[in-house]
């Protein structure tokens, strides 16, 4: 049976967020997604609040027919690294070697995200050459250009690495603009972890204009109300 997941998602516990985890859910399953990893920023809060609410469940079931897969977005002293499957505590600025080892200490999976794109703290091919990583994310739909997730393709083919999509979606809106197909008899986190290792169909379409300004928008914002918010305790 193919599931339709969105592999990179952020609420606003991200911080440069928009929509709730409940408006991100509702957005994915009026797009037809059967379920979406929440990646937020160097934080977990909002697998916490999802558990707390009843919208996930800690055995890895779905809920009415939905599953929210654990993660987290690290932002390494590399670059950007995806956790998946599994929750971790405030690793940023750590070094990716050492996060991708804290990922599987828990049974995760490592997955660079956007890599190339450097405009973005993208993991360089060096570092990546020396990192324990189990996928790509060879496609990442807010990627600043086409070229990077081309470049991460071939890559993830020359050396065998299973691929993902992902939307990278900070608002409900972009949710499920790009995801990954998997092929699975049951809707679990067990069974999609899984088969995020195999070969899998990817759905891949841009952020469209409109959903890349606001997110760089949202960005300006965050980074605005962080440095008035620092003047005004040395003040």
């Amino acid at each position: 049976m193919p599931l339709n997941i969105d592999l990179h998602t952020h609420s606003f516990f991200s911080g440069d967020g928009v929509s709730s985890p409940e408006e991100m859910i509702a957005s994915a399953r009026r797009k037809g997604l059967h379920g979406f990893a929440l990646t937020d920023h160097n934080t977990c809060k909002g697998i916490d609040y999802l558990l707390k609410k009843g919208l996930m469940r800690e055995d890895g079931l779905p809920v009415d027919g939905f599953l929210i897969i654990p993660g987290v977005e690290i932002s390494t002293d590399d670059g950007h690294l995806l956790c998946l499957g599994v929750t971790l505590p405030n690793m940023k600025g750590e070094p990716a070697l050492e996060v991708c080892h804290a990922i599987h200490e828990r049974g995760g999976l490592a997955i660079p995200a956007h890599p190339y794109d450097y405009f973005r703290a993208g993991i360089r091919q060096s570092v990546i050459e020396t990192l324990p990583i189990d996928a790509m994310e060879v496609f990442n739909a807010a990627t600043t250009f086409q070229h990077c997730n081309a470049r991460a393709y071939k890559y993830a083919g020359a050396h065998g690495l299973p691929m993902t999509a992902g939307s990278d979606a900070h608002h409900e809106r972009a949710i499920g603009t790009a995801y990954t197909v998997l092929d699975t008899d049951e809707l679990s986190l067990e069974n999609v972890m899984r088969q995020i290792l195999q070969k899998n169909q990817l759905v891949m379409h841009p952020l469209t204009r409109f959903d890349k300004l606001r997110k760089t928008w949202n960005n300006w914002m965050r980074l605005r109300w962080r440095r008035n918010r620092k003047r005004h305790r040395e003040e």
